[in-house]
């Protein structure tokens, strides 16, 4: 406990905006002839530091899954002490999840190309290659299988991918609704059902490679579908 609070501390002392604490940590009196500090604010988060806790939040859940990840392990791996990730994130859940929406809204493009088929085409080659990524392969099917034991993640989890992947096929769908590619009343959940479930069935459920041809014929198909539904 005193080990923890010491690091603790240690992180402190480097993210605090820091200000007039004299030796000892008491407020100190300004010496003759020099300004005085202005009072010490709010703790300042460094970047570099929330970086590298991200980071071993990433290598954590590789190394040995959500299960037995610990924030003990995060702030060990991250070179830095429990109190720097508490300060960013009050659990281990609220951490993940917060990473995990981050990451869900981060590297999709939001297509428009003034075509259905070429739109898909540009998402899926996009999410392809994301999940593709040695990390997204071990991360994600673990934080599902987890998320079965866990109503919190699930809903999290569900939450992040229906606001981020499927907010960008929605627009997919609306464009090509608006270009009059598809029918203006067709089922929309059905649609974003059918855009987003088949490539992370191949890659995260039967994991299938995909080959370079793979997006296209993807994108092609699914075109096919909802305009023929």
């Amino acid at each position: 406990m005193l080990k923890d609070m010491a690091s603790g501390a240690k992180e402190d002392g480097r993210e605090t905006a820091g200000a007039g604490a004299g030796p000892g940590g008491g407020a100190g009196v300004a010496p003759a002839g020099k300004a005085r500090r202005a009072p010490a604010g709010a703790a300042v988060l460094r970047e570099d530091v929330t970086e590298a806790i991200r980071a071993a939040v990433f290598a954590e859940l590789a190394a040995v899954g959500y299960g037995r990840m610990s924030i003990e392990g995060v702030a060990r791996r991250a070179g830095v002490g429990k109190t720097a990730v508490y300060r960013r994130w009050r659990s281990k859940l609220h951490l993940v999840l917060d990473l995990v929406s981050e990451i869900a809204l981060q590297g999709l493009p939001a297509p428009d190309t003034g075509s259905l088929e070429t739109d898909l085409h540009l998402l899926y080659e996009v999410a392809s290659r994301a999940l593709r990524h040695p990390a997204a392969s071990q991360i994600v099917p673990d934080l599902f299988a987890e998320a079965a034991r866990n109503p919190d993640l699930q809903e999290a989890l569900e939450k992040a991918l229906r606001e981020a992947q499927r907010s960008v096929a929605q627009g997919v769908v609306d464009a090509a609704a608006t270009r009059g590619e598809i029918r203006a009343d067709l089922d929309r959940d059905l649609a974003l059902d059918l855009i987003t479930g088949p490539l992370y069935w191949r890659v995260l459920v039967v994991r299938t490679s995909t080959h370079r041809a793979y997006p296209a014929a993807l994108a092609k198909t699914v075109a096919a579908g909802l305009r023929g539904a």
